[in-house]
């Protein structure tokens, strides 16, 4: 039992032992862990002052009863010494925070306390001069200050330095902006800018009335473009290319605004950021007066191309940019050689060698004189160039503005030519002027005497002092009067030459000089505006005038004379026709006794020479009572049908005796007329006597009549014999041998009825040849 207790005792020893080893082990492992733990600890704590004695912030906790836990590194930033004790300590009067900052923290702080809520504040340090920023929360749990708060204090000094820098930079750049939005918002131009993405993000007023949108931000939501399309050399292609080259892009494009069609320059320049700014120029008038300048260039050209004056232009730097045909065809150039665009001596040397310019001495030195013509200040030059072969030339050369020089030649060899006919002309005229028999002065439109031959100085007894002082008409007329018959009528050289001067009428008038010499005065309007007066003497044709007046009257006298003898012996001739009619027409009767045939044939004679020796009679008293003046008239309504046929009538019987085919065609047109009803029925008697006279036996004879609403119209035609010219053109002349026909068995018939028409305001006409008839129209007006 001993022995089985000692074994006992033996084993629970042992097993107490070995516990004992074990947890001896394990303290010693623990202690182990707990060295490593806290070697570790320390390392750590040590790693973490470290950091954060190099950290750029402080940390101290305000406990709730505003104990502060702070470093002295920290007290140092307040500018305190020694470290406060309490949040109110933190403001010291001249050292620590001021009054306002430290009221903020305090305030801070009790916010955290009570609501947690963090909080950011800067404060000042008066002490060090340091700016901080102190950014507070409610302490967490492990910091065993239940209710306290960390504050965590940055030194911000040199961030506040370059913030109030950044600040100054930014509002700057802020009045920068502004203005220069104030400037894009004032352009008159269409602005934008667009973005990466080129959709536009902005724009200014001027691109919103150019679009016609209501405002920037409509027209950029809505992306309104201003340039149509978006295709290869759109818009949009340009302000890509700017953006992907970096390079600005400028290009025109057409565009509609405001409903018209306009010409724009598009400049797009690429930003740094990637976006793209843009601005268009209207440039539709600066299109069209480039369109305008080169129209106007191009009719300019064409304008001198058809000048007869030669024209050529150089640039500034002396080649030829320009020439006219005429220029060509004048110096023989071609126009191969002139598109070489050759420089202005070379075109001198090829005039020269065209033997076109004048010939010279010294032509380096001559040429060299011209080429300054491009630095001439005193406008243009003018030359006169004499060429071989008698070529004169008028050369003009005008420096242009831009450095060039323009060359015009005028071939004036006609001009000179015409010059020295000019000046031989009036060396003629002025031996012609002082050679005429007319004496000739020219007066200018002021009344001034200007030229004036010999013949009219020595008329007017003239001292050539006075008429070289140009004297007016006024007091020329004065000085002429002296030797007029009547001084009154020197007037008249003044009212004609005021005529033809003033009122450009050429008049004349007569004068007579005190020695009796008679003159003729006209005053002739000059193509220059002068007026040309002249006299010519008529002295002698006046007294040639004067004869031929008194033998004119001498001879109408005599006619007189003749006419009443006429009258008198017609009257005296009525008294033994009429006792030889009766006692002829007795003897047909039979009151002395029953006649034999033969004595009958005889009777019959006498009274059918009676009869037209009585008709005779009568139209010789016709004639001689009216003398060629209308004879009177009474004017009535007349029926010409019922006086035609009467007439007709008439004549019947004289035609029936030579078997003559007389036929009568009255048409109801020929109506009535106002007249004398006895004229008008010797008119158509007339006409058919001579008509019946003047046509064989067996011919034809026709009165015709008709009429319109103007006139009645009598033709009466035969087929006789008719008449040459001679007869026809003294027909109707009442003082022909034969009056009104070739034979003298016609009578005063045709110059009596032309003397009854035409006293009736008619017209009468006779159409004859010889072997083909007569045919006499007349015309009476319906009154």
């Amino acid at each position: 039992m001993v022995i089985e207790g000692t074994a006992l005792g033996s084993v629970l020893a042992g097993v107490i032992l070995a516990v004992l080893v074990g947890v001896a082990m394990w303290l010693l492992y623990l202690g182990l862990r707990a060295q490593r733990g806290a070697a570790a600890a320390i390392a750590a704590n040590a790693r973490l002052e470290a950091l954060i004695a190099s950290a750029p912030a402080l940390a101290m906790v305000v406990r709730t009863d505003g104990r502060l836990e702070l470093a002295d590194r920290l007290a140092d930033w307040f500018g305190l010494s020694p470290a406060p004790r309490y949040l109110a300590d933190l403001a010291g009067g001249t050292t620590g925070l001021t009054a306002e900052d430290a009221a903020g923290l305090a305030e801070d702080v009790a916010a955290a306390q009570k609501a947690g809520r963090p909080f950011a504040r800067a404060v000042h340090a008066q002490g060090s001069q340091r700016s901080l920023m102190i950014h507070g929360a409610r302490a967490p749990r492990d910091l065993q200050a239940p209710g306290g708060v960390v504050l965590w204090v940055f030194d911000a000094t040199g961030s506040q330095a370059e913030i109030a820098r950044l600040a100054d930079e930014g509002a700057a750049a802020h009045a920068a902006f502004d203005a220069l939005t104030g400037l894009i918002e004032a352009a008159p131009l269409p602005m934008w800018y667009r973005g990466a993405d080129m959709r536009l993000a902005m724009v200014n007023s001027a691109y919103v009335a150019a679009v016609e949108g209501v405002d920037a931000e409509d027209v950029v939501r809505r992306g309104v473009e201003l340039i149509e399309g978006s295709g290869v050399g759109g818009p949009l292609a340009s302000a890509v290319l700017a953006r992907d080259t970096d390079l600005p892009q400028m290009q025109a494009m057409p565009a509609t605004i405001r409903g018209a069609r306009r010409m724009l320059r598009v400049h797009d320049v690429p930003l740094p950021g990637g976006g793209v700014a843009g601005f268009a120029v209207d440039i539709e008038e600066l299109e069209q007066a480039r369109s305008g300048i080169k129209r106007f260039g191009d009719a300019q050209r064409a304008m001198l191309d058809r000048l007869s004056a030669g024209v050529v232009q150089f640039a500034a730097d002396r080649t030829l940019i320009f020439s006219n045909q005429p220029f060509q065809r004048l110096f023989a150039m071609k126009s191969e050689w002139l598109s070489d665009r050759p420089e202005f001596d070379r075109v001198l040397e090829r005039m020269r060698e065209a033997n076109r310019l004048p010939e010279v001495r010294d032509f380096p030195g001559w040429k060299a004189e011209r080429r300054d013509w491009f630095f001439a200040t005193g406008g243009a030059i003018e030359e006169n160039w004499h060429l071989p072969g008698g070529v004169h030339l008028r050369v003009v050369a005008q420096p242009l503005p831009d450095g060039g020089l323009l060359l015009i030649f005028e071939d004036r060899t006609e001009q000179v030519q015409l010059a020295s006919a000019r000046d031989t002309l009036l060396r003629v005229r002025t031996a012609t002027f002082d050679n005429l028999f007319e004496a000739l002065g020219v007066f200018a439109a002021d009344g001034r005497l200007q030229i004036w031959n010999n013949k009219f100085r020595a008329l007017w007894g003239f001292d050539e002092e006075f008429l070289a002082t140009h004297p007016r008409v006024d007091a020329l007329s004065e000085a002429a009067a002296t030797r007029l018959s009547n001084p009154s009528r020197a007037r008249l050289i003044g009212d004609l030459v005021r005529a033809a001067t003033v009122e450009r009428q050429q008049r004349g008038g007569r004068v007579a000089f005190a020695d009796g010499r008679h003159f003729e005065f006209a005053a002739v309007p000059l193509p220059d505006g002068n007026g040309l007066f002249t006299m010519l003497d008529i002295s002698d044709s006046r007294r040639i005038e004067r004869a031929l007046r008194d033998r004119n009257e001498a001879l109408e006298a005599a006619d007189q004379v003749k006419t009443a003898f006429v009258a008198n012996m017609s009257y005296e001739l009525r008294t033994p026709l009429t006792s030889i009619s009766g006692f002829a027409e007795m003897l047909s009767e039979g009151y002395a006794g029953k006649l034999s045939k033969a004595a009958d044939s005889y009777v019959d004679a006498i009274l059918e020479s009676v009869g037209r020796l009585g008709m005779l009679v009568d139209e010789v008293l016709d004639l001689t009572q009216n003398e060629g003046k209308t004879p009177p008239l009474e004017f009535l309504d007349v029926d010409l049908e019922r006086v035609a046929h009467i007439a007709a009538d008439a004549a019947r019987t004289a035609a029936k005796k030579k078997q003559q085919d007389f036929a009568v065609e009255i048409q109801p047109s020929t109506g009535s007329i106002k007249g004398d009803a006895e004229r008008l029925r010797q008119v158509i008697d007339h006409l058919l006597k001579h008509a019946v006279t003047g046509t064989p036996e067996r011919g034809r004879i026709l009165l015709h009549t008709d009429g319109t609403a103007k006139a009645a119209r009598i033709v009466v035609s035969d087929d006789g014999g008719g008449m040459d010219a001679a007869a026809v053109a003294r027909a109707f002349d009442r003082f022909a041998p034969g009056a009104g026909a070739p034979g003298s068995d016609f009578g005063l018939g045709l110059p009596l009825a032309k003397q009854f028409v035409e006293a009736h305001g008619g017209t009468i006409q006779l159409v004859s040849e010889p072997g083909e008839g007569t045919l006499i129209t007349v015309e009476l007006p319906r009154r």
